[in-house]
């Protein structure tokens, strides 16, 4: 049985509220991820405010130019948490009641973000097993 520990990827990529979504787009081109975690704002490290998906990009991009837009705006609240000891099985869960397809890994103790679930993860950990 694995856990989220064993196919999350580990760190967060993060932008302030303020930010403007075009670099936000440009941020996850560079560093080629599906979302970035929207800090809270308050300039010390904490739990995570929301979530810009590249969904949530291309979304915008219908409504004006993504330079009039910022990630707080745009983000997805709250975000939907998991620790890292938690079942992938339940981790899909939350993705599915959540209709979400990134969990922010939480470390348990600190309460802060280590790393990101995606659906992608899951559906490579699912072919790996089968694989075997």
């Amino acid at each position: 049985r694995l856990l989220v520990d064993d196919v999350m990827h580990r760190g967060v990529i993060t932008c302030e509220r303020e930010a403007r979504l075009s670099e936000v787009a440009a941020t996850m081109a560079r560093e080629h991820v599906h979302c970035v975690v929207v800090e809270s704002g308050s300039g010390e490290a904490g739990p995570p405010w929301g979530i810009v998906s590249d969904l949530d990009l291309v979304a915008a991009a219908t409504v004006r130019e993504l330079d009039q837009q910022s990630a707080g705006g745009s983000a997805a609240t709250p975000v939907v948490t998991v620790s890292p000891d938690e079942t992938l099985e339940r981790a899909a869960q939350l993705m599915t009641e959540h209709n979400t397809a990134h969990l922010i890994v939480v470390d348990p103790e600190q309460l802060l973000p280590i790393g990101v679930l995606s659906t992608i993860d899951i559906a490579a950990s699912i072919a790996e097993a089968n694989d075997r």
